[in-house]
């Protein structure tokens, strides 16, 4: 492939892997790399504010369910340079979306769900969200998961930035996501789809 920053002809060597205890730092590289105690740790999705006091605040929060049975999602490293980080886990698993009013489960698939998706700084647009997809439906199934879900929108444009860990249609689509459904919740002022990899 070419690597559209030097151009020059290039072959990574990617693999992606569970967020476990001994890679947090890999996955803070990607997501949090200035290590600031009021960024998301990517918490919020699976603990209430109240267990996050409790447990040290979010760095140590997100440290906790990294050694729990299904790590909360993957990180994908290109040349072993972690560039990629996927919240991925059992929809069981992450009460927010248990208990989402507007991301209403379809039906009684115990569906394995992706949060969000991020790139690390000066990684992006050098083709990172293909296998690090990849890699979390290849984890998920792993695991048993008999399907794999992902709320992104469908812009007619450039996604504002802020919003853009949700993922976009083509981008799973890409990875053999198929549309099955629209929830009633908004991103950017953006219908969310509900989007499915059946394994």
């Amino acid at each position: 492939m070419i690597d559209p920053v030097t151009d020059a002809v290039t072959d990574p060597t990617w693999r992606v892997e569970p967020v476990t205890p001994d890679r947090f730092e890999d996955f803070a590289d990607v997501t949090n790399p200035n290590r600031r105690a009021t960024h998301c740790w990517c918490v919020t999705h699976r603990l209430r504010a109240r267990e996050i006091d409790e447990l040290g605040g979010r760095e140590q929060a997100m440290r906790t369910l990294c050694e729990r049975e299904h790590p909360p999602g993957v990180v994908a490293y290109r040349d072993d340079v972690p560039v990629g980080w996927c919240h991925v886990g059992p929809r069981a698993e992450i009460p927010r979306l248990v208990h989402h009013t507007k991301i209403r489960p379809l039906d009684d698939v115990p569906v394995w769900s992706i949060v969000c998706v991020v790139v690390r700084g000066g990684h992006r647009k050098r083709g990172v969200t293909r296998p690090l997809l990849e890699g979390a439906v290849a984890y998920a199934a792993s695991r048993g998961a008999p399907a794999v879900e992902a709320y992104p929108v469908d812009p007619p444009g450039r996604m504002d930035t802020t919003m853009a860990f949700v993922g976009t249609r083509s981008m799973f689509e890409t990875v053999g996501f198929e549309v099955v459904g629209q929830t009633d919740a908004t991103a950017s002022q953006l219908p969310r789809l509900v989007m499915r990899r059946t394994l």
